[in-house]
């Protein structure tokens, strides 16, 4: 069982037998807390930066920020445009192929790629800050295990492992994006529109009461009890325990980064918005702003879904 360090513990020494380097790496290794938190901020940093690059592209290439979705024309004229960048040719072919043409048979795979990748930086910039707490929570642990010389397992390994059921994910929302903006017929960059839009934002509103939703949020909100319970000190099992934690956390969210689908999935604006709120929902506690959310979306649908009706 893991208790804290006591104040003899030898590893709590400057390990003055290494050089500078190496007593870095020490230190690093036994305290690995704010390089992780380094690492989540830089990605994140980057992946939000690629977004933006994408939505300005967007927007420079259609000539209005309306294929972005509601509320982008406030800050499109500030967005990053570099016409040679990645994100710029990503943009592109999203522009460029028909969200039909994967399902018809004709060359769309192009088209896929561009939105795997763009829905991979959207899970590393919306669920890594909300993953924060839970990396901490290892980190710490791992630091205890590691005074008493316990061996321990990178936190970089926990984070690799829940980032990857966000990759899986991508995958998943990459498809129903194309069936989406086949049916809608808005294309595969711009929000679904009329019933469609209403059908998916009553989804998302509905899951938001549900005992599922109510049961993930409940283990994304206390880490420390899986954590710890199951403590491993494998790099494999290191890596599946963050694939579960993953797991809860996209049983979680899944139902709000479909809203994506509706505002527009280069709708940097709903992006933090709903960073944000996944944030105040794992970190807070009741079920308050998860139910309000998920009335306010629903009632959204239904207005949608009635005014396309008339």
């Amino acid at each position: 069982m893991l208790t804290p360090r006591s104040s003899n513990d030898p590893l709590d020494g400057r390990f003055d037998h290494l050089d500078r380097s190496g007593r870095a790496v020490a230190q690093l290794a036994r305290r690995p807390v704010w390089p992780v938190f380094a690492m989540v901020a830089v990605t994140t940093g980057i992946a939000w930066w690629f977004l933006f690059s994408m939505a300005g592209a967007v927007a420079e290439l259609s000539g209005s920020a309306r294929p972005l979705g509601p509320g982008m024309a406030l800050i499109a004229q500030f967005l990053p445009v570099d016409a040679g960048s990645f994100a710029a040719r990503i943009a592109d072919l999203c522009l460029s192929v028909d969200s039909g043409a994967l399902l018809l048979g004709s060359p769309g795979l192009g088209l896929f790629a561009a939105l795997l990748i763009m829905w991979l930086a959207m899970a590393a910039a919306m669920m890594l800050p909300t993953a924060a707490p839970m990396i901490r929570t290892y980190a710490e642990i791992a630091d205890t295990a590691a005074a008493r010389g316990d061996p321990v397992v990178h936190p970089l390994v926990l984070t690799g492992g829940y980032l990857a059921v966000w990759a899986l994910a991508a995958l998943a929302f990459a498809a129903v994006q194309l069936l989406v903006g086949a049916l809608s017929g808005a294309g595969a960059a711009g929000p679904a529109q009329g019933m469609v839009a209403g059908l998916i934002l009553i989804l998302a509103g509905a899951y938001q009461f549900s005992a599922l939703k109510e049961a993930c949020l409940t283990k994304c909100r206390n880490p420390f009890t899986t954590l710890f319970a199951r403590w491993q000190t494998r790099v494999s099992g290191v890596f599946k325990l963050g694939m579960e934690q993953g797991l809860w956390c996209l049983g979680c969210c899944w139902a709000l980064m479909l809203i994506m689908l509706a505002v527009g999935s280069m709708n940097v604006i709903w992006m933090a918005a709903l960073t944000l709120l996944t944030f105040l929902e794992k970190t807070g506690s009741g079920r308050v702003t998860s139910r309000l959310v998920g009335a306010i979306v629903g009632l959204w649908g239904v207005a949608l879904i009635f005014s396309s009706a008339v």
